[in-house]
């Protein structure tokens, strides 16, 4: 089973995630921030990825410890149940269109981890949600996953559907790229003999 739970406790936040690469898109999500908890459920639904959130954090200060440090644990329970990367696809893309919003991304699980970001909002703010956070969590779960991901703004004047775009966009393309090809067997889709 390609499945992991991760704890990761500070002094700003505590964050359990539970994922499952064979999943269905089950989510339970619960970070006590509203809208970031719509995205994580996009983020399941559209990946079929099951996940598992529970987050408590100084959210008393502001959003950006717990959307980070979120970011930090999923990336890491993906390396888990990731596992040797053997039989993977590895590499995901997606264009998606939601409304007026269209977010390109394309990524690769090559333990390198490297963001391109270029996803502008037009507010600061969704709802009580900085939009400045979207880029933070992306950051932390390209740098903890060992994720080169980029996302491209290609259109988009509603920050919600131009956040939730990248949210499903990043979605689809993980589900691609942890897929199992069943042409690989159980070779490593590298030529450098490691990932």
């Amino acid at each position: 089973m390609r499945t992991a739970t991760l704890t990761r406790k500070t002094a700003e936040t505590e964050i359990t995630v539970t994922v499952n690469l064979d999943g269905t898109g089950v989510y339970d999500n619960a970070t006590g921030v509203g809208f970031f908890d719509h995205m994580l459920d996009q983020l399941a639904r559209h990946s079929l990825i099951d996940l598992t959130v529970r987050a408590t954090g100084d959210l008393h200060i502001d959003d950006h410890h717990t959307v980070e440090d979120t970011g930090i644990a999923l990336g890491q329970a993906l390396v888990q149940a990731l596992g040797d990367k053997k039989g993977i696809q590895r590499y995901g893309h997606f264009v998606l269109a939601m409304d007026d919003a269209q977010i390109r991304c394309a990524l690769d699980l090559s333990a390198r981890p490297f963001l391109v970001w270029n996803v502008d909002f037009p507010t600061p703010k969704i709802g009580s949600f900085d939009t400045e956070l979207v880029r933070e969590f992306f950051q932390a779960l390209s740098t903890h996953g060992g994720i080169t991901l980029h996302l491209d703004r290609v259109h988009g004047v509603n920050s919600h559907h131009i956040a939730e775009a990248a949210f499903k966009a990043v979605a689809r393309s993980l589900r691609m790229a942890v897929e199992t090809d069943p042409r690989m067997g159980s070779a490593l889709p590298s030529t450098k003999g490691a990932l």
